[in-house]
């Protein structure tokens, strides 16, 4: 085979695969938004970690092994609970289901031929705002690099993020630090308002997993179930009923 046939035949498979040509620097271009709005959330995560008396170096440790800001909260609400290691695994584990879905819709666009090892890498980084960026993108393939420095970025503000929220956290007073125990509510509710007004499945879903775990709190023959199992059951169950009703998603 000649140079120039072989010239053509690249060019050609360029043509195939728009986007592989995307290079890590475009990644992170891409990818600063998501950090400029990682920064403060992961500030509120170090602050809350700190005032439920998590050590520093198991919330730093969370924010390196785990990268995944609404797992993060939860576990650290349990944790203040007191609840136990498998509470905490199970609830973490049905939150992050949803990342199952995401790795493998965007393992669908990266080029061919990418090994096993560099697949892998970048499952860990894919979170919702870099899925979201990633997926909203007109090229039919991207190359690992670009999907590595826009996951890159995100997970170094991230950790930067908790770096500073812990370390803040000893300059400020006890009672604010105590305060930061909403944090948590009122993450979950600035992410829940505004898919509710704009979707009447999520709003039913919502009303019954609020129903579900009322009940489990509330009613005397679940006074033994502790606050993570409720969680894990309203979780499940309103889930399960919600994918009956909208089999089509919550977007219909």
């Amino acid at each position: 085979m000649d140079l120039e046939t072989m010239a053509t035949n690249s060019r050609e498979s360029a043509a195939q695969l728009p986007g592989t040509s995307l290079t890590f620097t475009d990644g992170l271009k891409a990818g600063i938004p998501i950090a400029v709005g990682y920064i403060p959330i992961a500030i509120a995560f170090g602050l809350l970690a700190k005032s439920a008396g998590i050590p520093n170096y198991i919330s730093l440790l969370m924010s390196l092994a785990i990268f995944a800001g609404a797992s993060q909260f939860v576990g650290v609400n349990l944790i203040a609970l007191g609840a136990n290691p498998w509470e905490i695994i199970m609830t973490t584990f049905i939150l992050n289901l949803r990342h199952f879905l995401m790795t493998a819709a965007i393992s669908q666009r990266i080029e061919p031929g990418t090994s096993k090892k560099w697949m892998a890498l970048l499952a860990f980084g894919i979170t919702d705002e870099t899925f979201s960026v990633a997926s909203l993108r007109r090229e039919q393939k991207f190359s690992p690099k670009f999907v590595f420095g826009l996951n890159l970025i995100a997970f170094s503000a991230w950790n930067a993020g908790t770096w500073i929220g812990v370390f803040l956290a000893r300059g400020i007073p006890e009672s604010l630090k105590t305060s930061m125990g909403i944090a948590l509510y009122a993450m979950f509710i600035g992410l829940l308002v505004p898919s509710l007004k704009k979707s009447r499945p999520v709003f039913i879903i919502a009303l019954l997993a609020v129903a579900v775990n009322s009940l489990l709190h509330w009613a005397p023959v679940f006074n033994n179930l502790s606050t993570g199992w409720g969680i894990i059951i309203s979780t499940v169950f309103a889930s399960f009923i919600g994918a009956i009703i909208f089999p089509k998603g919550v977007a219909s």
